[in-house]
């Protein structure tokens, strides 16, 4: 196998494969150092089994390679960029490139959609599906040395040129079943840019803080938000700039000086550098001194319905029953907490109200939450019933 590594190689191929109805894309990546993707390799595959021809590697790391070529075919109206398990492949291309592919499809949603089970692995979707075992002994490898060995590049290809045939069968059963529109529903997320934004402001709220005071989340909020451009800038992990644990010390301590700042047990010897110092003083000032109008405050939890505990479980059994009817992932329908959600809260705003969700499961849950039905076991299994007319008949036999 032949790896393309020049842009007038990679421009051909793109050429080629911009004629197809669907190309499958994969790609390799090192994370553990930087703080955006390093992509190491790209995996294209399109309709057809003629080798080279049909199913490429791309070298971005080769010295005479420009992505342009490739960045332009993700963005090609008429072909569909197949991924399974898109969102990590779709976060490097948005970063490269400022756009999401497009049209997009996810095999890995889709076979939730098809019943394979709750976010499938590619090694199990293509065993079911195409009866073949993928050899696994490359995954963990450094896809960033050169030059590849035979067994990274049988590896690597696998992920593209099986997942034409699982894409192509999970595409008919979605067809037959009639649910293109959930698969539709779930891409538009996908390709909604706002799914990958990261916003340094809002950073401080992935912290586990033991504190809700308002002026400590202030500067909690104003050292997340330091530490993350930090580690955009600079192109590291946000943990190598500053631990959570460092931060939240800083944040309770809110040293003015150097001096206290030196006395700190977590901060580590590389932010004890004058200027990174200073950084962190100015990032505690910012917090500290916010407007009172402007402090954060922790999300304070909805009030629960009385009974609601027994109304999720109940919940959670229906949605057993359900998706198992349905033949589809039961998390992909609706998760736990949208179930306490659901349950507890008068008006939710969660997943499981809107679209497709909706209808083949939020109504009715609707109605279970208000009373209008119950579940019963029948021969069939679990089953809905229309509590008025279960009590209706309960009298007459009485009678």
């Amino acid at each position: 196998m032949h790896v393309i590594a020049t842009t007038e190689e990679l421009a051909k191929v793109c050429d080629r494969f911009s004629e197809a109805p669907y190309v499958t894309v994969d790609t390799e990546f090192l994370r553990e150092r930087t703080y955006w993707p390093k992509l190491c390799l790209v995996q294209l595959a399109r309709p057809g089994d003629n080798g080279d021809e049909d199913a490429v590697l791309i070298d971005p790391l080769a010295e005479d390679m420009d992505t342009a070529p490739l960045l332009e075919l993700m963005v090609r109206s008429n072909v569909v960029k197949v991924f399974h398990a898109a969102r990590q492949d779709i976060e490097i291309f948005h970063h490269l490139s400022g756009q999401i592919p497009f049209p997009l499809a996810d095999t890995q949603v889709m076979a939730m959609v098809c019943g394979y089970g709750e976010q499938v692995g590619y090694e199990t979707i293509v065993r079911q599906i195409v009866k073949t075992e993928i050899d696994k002994s490359s995954r963990f490898t450094d896809w960033s040395r050169r030059p590849l060995s035979g067994r990274q590049i049988r590896y690597a290809l696998a992920d593209v040129t099986f997942l034409r045939q699982v894409y192509e069968m999970l595409g008919a059963e979605i067809v037959s079943s009639g649910r293109a529109h959930w698969v539709e529903e779930e891409m538009a997320i996908l390709t909604n840019p706002g799914t990958y934004a990261n916003d340094p402001d809002m950073m401080w709220t992935r912290i586990k803080t033991r504190s809700g005071d308002p002026k400590f989340l202030a500067v909690v909020r104003s050292l997340a938000s330091w530490r993350e451009r930090t580690a955009q800038k600079r192109n590291i992990p946000r943990s190598w700039v500053l631990k959570d644990d460092a931060l939240i010390e800083i944040a309770s301590a809110k040293p003015a000086t150097p001096k206290e700042f030196s006395r700190l047990r977590l901060a580590r010897r590389d932010v004890r550098k004058p200027e990174i110092t200073a950084e962190i003083l100015t990032a505690v000032a910012k917090g500290a001194n916010s407007p009172k109008e402007g402090l954060p405050g922790l999300p304070v939890p909805p009030r629960r319905r009385e009974g609601s505990a027994a109304v999720a479980e109940m919940l959670r059994v229906f949605l057993k029953a359900r998706s198992g009817r349905l033949k589809v992932a039961a998390k992909l329908i609706a998760s736990s907490a949208d179930l306490d959600a659901l349950a507890g809260e008068e008006a939710p705003d969660i997943p499981l109200l809107k679209g497709w969700r909706r209808k083949v499961f939020g109504e009715d849950a609707l109605r279970i939450r208000s009373g209008e039905i119950g579940l019963a076991a029948g021969p069939n299994g679990i089953e809905v019933i229309e509590l008025g007319t279960r009590l209706e008949n309960r009298v007459q036999k009485r009678n």
